[in-house]
């Protein structure tokens, strides 16, 4: 059954390039290329992201620090609604 919640939680998830500026979220995957250095940073599941700007290079913040990051690696965050 639990399987069933989280295949269902990711199907709803966006990614955060998707998502709604000035909302929060929380972070549901982390998942491709690039995004072992952002783990290496503490950017990872279960974290709660904000997101305060969108275009070619995004704004959030996480735990108190704005990062930027690019639309390709935005892609590879799965968030969901906090």
């Amino acid at each position: 059954m639990a399987t069933l919640a989280t295949d269902l939680e990711l199907d709803s998830a966006l990614t955060l390039s998707q998502a709604a500026i000035g909302c929060d979220f929380q972070i549901r995957q982390v998942e491709g290329p690039a995004c072992s250095q952002l783990r290496d940073i503490g950017f990872c599941e279960q974290m709660r992201v904000k997101k305060l700007t969108n275009g070619r290079n995004m704004l959030c913040t996480v735990c108190g620090t704005r990062l930027a990051l690019s639309k390709d690696l935005a892609d590879q965050i799965q968030v969901v609604p906090a």
